[in-house]
C-alpha cells in the first residue's frame, strides 16, 4: 500500500482507523452472535442484550466498508494513468489479489481445520486429506473470509480499465476540475442508495452471499466506488471533505442515525430472535425502513468522518505512519488471531462488553506484531 508521503495523511489516517473498526467489528460478532463470524461464543445473548450491539454493529456497517471503497476509488483512476492498463493491474493483482489468494489457500484452511478443527475427534480424516479436498472443491472460492473486499475491490478495477479502454470521457486531464455534489445531490444519492439496496434484498436479503459476497450490502460498495472515481477525476475530495455539508451530514448521521433505527424498530416490531427476518429483506415496510436508515445514515457517517479527519487528524507523524504501513496487513492476518485469542477470555467470565474490548485491543496488538513480522519476510511486505 502507498505511505503516506504518496497521498494526504487524513486518508491514510481514515484508512487505518476503517480497519481498526473492522478488527472491532469482528470481535462484537464473537460475543454479540449478530453476524456471521468463524466462531461465536456461549451462551447467546438475549435480545435485551443484543440491542446495544445491533446499534453499534449496524451503525459500523452502514459506512466503514463503503468508505473503504471510496477511498480506493479516489486513486484508483490516477493511478491507472500513471502507470497504463497493463502495469495497473499487475500492480492491483500484486496488492489485492496474492492477499485474497494466500488468505484462501492458507488462512482460511488454518483457521477452519487447525484452530477450530478439534484434531482429537474419533475418526477425523488427516488434516492433509481435509486440506487436499478443501483446494480441489468449490469451498476454496469461499474461503476469501474478509478478504472479499480485496477481491471486489479487485473486479471493481478491472471494469474501471475496462470502461477507461471504451470511454474517453473518463479519463482526467490536468485542469479538469468540478465542484462537489451539492446538498441536494447527496440527498439523490443517499435515496437512490437506498431504493436499490431495498431492490437487491428482495431476491438477496441479509444473511445470504454468493461465494461469501454479501450482495446484500454491494449497491453501496459499487456506488461509493465511483463516486470515489469521480471524487479523484473531477478533483472535489478535498472541497466535500472542508465543505459544511459533510459536517452537517456527519452531525445527522451521529445524532440522527441511532433515533432513526430506534424509529424503524419501534414502528416495526423488534426482530425476531428465531424464524424469518422481516428486516432482511422482501416486500416487508421493515426491510426498506433498515434500507433507508442504513444508507441515508451511512452515508451521513461516512461524510462526518471525511470532514473529521481532514479537519483534526491530518498530521502524519512518525506513528500514524507506521500504522499506516501496517494497517492492510493487520485487515488481512486478524481473523486467525482473533479466533485463537477467543478462548484464552473464557477463563475470565466477564460480560460480553468486557469480553469485546479486550479481544479488540489484544487482537489489535497482536495483528499489529503479526503484520509487522510479516513485512520483514522477503516476498510478502510487497503484499501486505
Amino acid at each position: 500500500m502507498p505511505s503516506s508521503s504518496s497521498r494526504f495523511a487524513w486518508i491514510d489516517n481514515l484508512r487505518t482507523t476503517v480497519i481498526v473498526l473492522v478488527v472491532n467489528m469482528h470481535a462484537c460478532v464473537t460475543y454479540s452472535h449478530v453476524g456471521g463470524w468463524y466462531v461465536t461464543e456461549q451462551p447467546e445473548p438475549s435480545l435485551s442484550e443484543k440491542i446495544p450491539f445491533i446499534f453499534w454493529q449496524g451503525h459500523l456497517q452502514a459506512f466503514f466498508m463503503g468508505l473503504l471503497f471510496f477511498l480506493a476509488g479516489v486513486f484508483a483512476l490516477r493511478s491507472l494513468e500513471r502507470h497504463g492498463a497493463a502495469k495497473f493491474l499487475r500492480e492491483r493483482w500484486l496488492r489485492l489479489g496474492l492477499p485474497a489468494l494466500l488468505y484462501m489457500v492458507l488462512i482460511h484452511p488454518f483457521i477452519v481445520y487447525v484452530l477450530l478443527g478439534a484434531p482429537r475427534i474419533p475418526n477425523r480424516p488427516p488434516l492433509g486429506t481435509l486440506y487436499a479436498d478443501y483446494v480441489t472443491s468449490v469451498r476454496v472460492l469461499r474461503g476469501n473470509g474478509p478478504l472479499w473486499f480485496a477481491l471486489a475491490l479487485l473486479a471493481f478495477c478491472l471494469a474501471l480499465v475496462a470502461w477507461r479502454t471504451a470511454s474517453r470521457q473518463l479519463r482526467p486531464t490536468p485542469d479538469r476540475k468540478s465542484s462537489a455534489p451539492s446538498p441536494t445531490s447527496l440527498l439523490v444519492f443517499g435515496c437512490v442508495l437506498v431504493v436499490t439496496t431495498f431492490a437487491i434484498r428482495l431476491v438477496q436479503p441479509i444473511g445470504t452471499d454468493v461465494l461469501n459476497f454479501q450482495l446484500c450490502f454491494f449497491p453501496q460498495y459499487v456506488a461509493a466506488f465511483i463516486a470515489g472515481v469521480a471524487a479523484g477525476r473531477d478533483g472535489w475530495l478535498q472541497e466535500l471533505a472542508t465543505a459544511r455539508r459533510a459536517r452537517v451530514a456527519g452531525w445527522l448521521g451521529l445524532i440522527g442515525g441511532p433515533m432513526l433505527l430506534a424509529g424503524v424498530i419501534a414502528l416495526g416490531g423488534p426482530p425476531p430472535e428465531r424464524g424469518s427476518n422481516p428486516y432482511a429483506g422482501g416486500w416487508q415496510g421493515q426491510a426498506f425502513g433498515l434500507a433507508m436508515w442504513e444508507q441515508l445514515a451511512g452515508l451521513g457517517l461516512g461524510l462526518g468522518m471525511l470532514a473529521l479527519f481532514r479537519a483534526r487528524l491530518n498530521r502524519d507523524h512518525a506513528i500514524a505512519r507506521w500504522l499506516s504501513e501496517r494497517a492492510f496487513g493487520v485487515y488481512v492476518l486478524h481473523a486467525p488471531i482473533l479466533v485463537a485469542l477467543t478462548p484464552l477470555l473464557r477463563p475470565l467470565h466477564a460480560n460480553a462488553f468486557v469480553n469485546v474490548a479486550l479481544l479488540t485491543a489484544l487482537g489489535l496488538i497482536a495483528s499489529y506484531a503479526a503484520a509487522d513480522l510479516a513485512r520483514r519476510i522477503p516476498g510478502l511486505r510487497a503484499i501486505l
